[in-house]
């Protein structure tokens, strides 16, 4: 949740512990220690020590905490994250249940979420209840207002009954969406083809959707909208840990977006826009965690400007 002068961007869902191991290429069982790292997307945490902590780090970094909630019957949930060395991340989460899960509808600050330019959310506040009414009561709020509805599936398979209701919960909001971001991976899942082939992508599009942003990894990025499609390139760093590469690009992307909504019609300045979010994904894997990886403007043009060097 941005404020002040900027426009505001509202964020739905869970805030977690990340704990990253302090030796890569290892499995969870064979880490021998691990480093606390501040995680998920700011909603809902448990009035604890991890909490406390979570809403510090957003007032800090210049987040509005407004809309945080605390929770005293339940604690922050943790997830132990780990880069395995075929370079798959392997999760093992701690919620049974955490604070976010219990956020009531009647909890919602209604009027940050009306004031909000961009209103963001993933798909693990579908889950439970409680929290899958909250979620969808503040999705309505803003669709009621007028606010742009971005979607990052963010698919933790883990959290889940079983794959199929994964793939069913995602979907059952995906129509209400007007920009969506979603990896090659999360592609694969959800449409169950093959995430290079276009016409596997476009069976996601529907009409009344506005963007729709394939993340490619380290190859960078694929965009549809209604008049024309790309590709963007990536940016090669060294990678450390990919928790969160996701989440710097989107944030970074609606960043742009909140600032000027013509990208979704201008082809030129979406390009620069995602150029911007794949150098901010990058620079997110060259440290571990997500939040303590995420990078400041300057540190992203530093990498934009040295590519074009080259």
């Amino acid at each position: 949740m941005t404020g002040g002068t900027s426009p505001l961007i509202v964020a739905f869902g869970e805030m977690l512990i990340d704990f990253v191991p302090d030796v890569a290429g290892v499995s969870l069982a064979e880490s021998s220690g691990f480093l606390k790292a501040p995680g998920g997307a700011p909603a809902n945490v448990g009035d604890d020590e991890f909490g406390r902590m979570l809403v510090e780090i957003l007032k800090k970094n210049g987040v509005n905490s407004d809309g945080v909630c605390f929770d005293t019957h339940a604690r922050t949930a943790l997830a132990f994250v780990t880069l395995k060395k075929n370079g798959e991340r392997e999760f093992m989460f701690y919620r049974n249940p955490s604070a976010d899960m219990l956020l009531q509808p009647s909890e919602l600050n209604m009027e940050l979420i009306k004031q909000a330019k961009i209103f963001h959310y993933g798909s693990i506040s579908l889950i439970t209840e409680p929290c899958r009414s909250a979620h969808m009561a503040a999705m309505k709020a803003a669709k009621e207002s007028g606010i742009l509805l971005s979607y990052d599936p963010n698919v933790r398979l883990p959290l889940w009954p079983s794959p199929e209701a994964a793939r069913e919960g995602i979907k059952s909001i995906w129509k209400e969406a007007d920009f969506i971001k979603v990896s090659d991976d999360e592609v694969g899942f959800l449409t169950q083809g093959d995430p290079s082939n276009e016409e596997v992508v476009l069976s996601l599009w529907y009409e009344g959707l506005k963007l729709l942003v394939v993340t490619d990894g380290e190859k960078g990025c694929r965009y549809f909208t209604k008049s024309f499609k790309g590709k963007v390139n990536g940016f090669a760093v060294k990678t450390v840990d990919t928790t969160g590469a996701g989440d710097g690009f989107v944030g970074a992307l609606l960043l742009s977006i909140a600032k000027d909504a013509s990208i979704f019609q201008d082809e030129g300045k979406l390009k620069e826009a995602l150029t911007f979010a794949n150098a901010c994904g990058a620079i997110c894997t060259t440290q571990k965690g997500a939040i303590p990886a995420l990078p400041n403007t300057p540190t992203v043009l530093d990498l934009i400007s040295k590519s074009k060097a080259k």
